[in-house]
């Protein structure tokens, strides 16, 4: 489709041209970007995007992606969707720090902060948390228990679905879980979810805003990123997730006041003797 696009190019229209210099510059971005998005970046209208992949003889948007995509994945296959084998090391983490960042302030500017508020709320008068997520997702849910267990709130992460399903049939109201899933399709997570709602646990979902996991949580806190996971690893989302937990852990500990800031001056005190004197780097 590149080489396509790159002996066509010449016969295209001035706007036309915008759009395929786009595609040639960042094609795996314009793989998953929104037909809006796609428009904005080559500064072109939408309809001029659908007139760019007609010319290419593709029915429209999604068969023209569909056809980039085949081609990309050819070459760099269920890596990441920004690179491209070509790419020096400058080149790779220029990439990818600037993408990190781009998503990242997307997700804060769309973050419900209604939905923030009330998740906050909920981990701070909880009896315990339980954190779920499987694959790349427990990763996540690790490091959330991390982050709550030192707020003085009892707090466990379950990354095996054997475990979380059984632990669901346990919980009872005033519990609270946090649900990690970058697709939110994931069926054991879906059904223990479902299980600790019907308990009367609360259940606080982390996941992309139109998955079946999201419509059935008490609250959720979408991350939506133009990652597709069922070609790449998805690698944005991660951040994504992690800086929403610290959002959550930092907001519970202001909630919870100057008891938890005694505690956690004591747990520093104990680290220190674990230290190598006179090296303290916040290792």
């Amino acid at each position: 489709m590149l080489e396509r696009i790159k002996t066509v190019i010449d016969s295209l229209s001035k706007s036309e041209r915008k759009v395929a210099e786009l595609v040639l510059a960042q094609p795996n971005l314009v793989a998953n970007a929104p037909i809006a998005q796609i428009a904005e970046l080559a500064d072109v209208s939408q309809p001029t995007v659908i007139r760019f992949c007609r010319s290419l003889n593709c029915s429209g948007l999604q068969d023209f992606k569909l056809r980039l995509t085949r081609s990309l994945v050819s070459g760099v296959p269920y890596v990441h969707s920004m690179v491209s084998a070509d790419d020096s090391a400058h080149d790779l983490a220029k990439k990818l720090f600037d993408n990190n960042i781009s998503h990242l302030l997307r997700c804060r500017n769309e973050l419900d902060t209604e939905a923030l508020e009330r998740a906050i709320k909920v981990l701070s008068n909880t009896h315990k948390i339980e954190v779920w997520g499987q694959g790349q997702s427990g990763a996540v849910a690790i490091d959330a228990q991390n982050k709550f267990f030192r707020l003085g709130v009892p707090t466990v992460a379950y990354t095996d679905p054997h475990m979380h399903g059984m632990s669901a049939s346990m919980l009872k109201p005033g519990d609270a879980v946090v649900a990690v899933s970058n697709s939110g399709r994931t069926l054991d997570l879906i059904r223990s979810v479902e299980i600790a709602r019907d308990a009367g646990a609360d259940v606080i979902g982390i996941t992309h805003s139109k998955s079946p996991l999201a419509k059935r949580c008490s609250i959720c806190l979408y991350a939506d990123t133009m990652e597709d996971p069922d070609l790449y690893t998805p690698m944005i989302t991660r951040i994504v997730h992690l800086v929403i937990i610290d959002v959550l852990a930092v907001g519970v500990a202001l909630k919870r006041g100057p008891e938890l800031i005694d505690q956690l001056e004591k747990m520093k005190r104990n680290l220190k003797e674990k230290r190598v004197r006179g090296q303290d780097h916040g290792l």
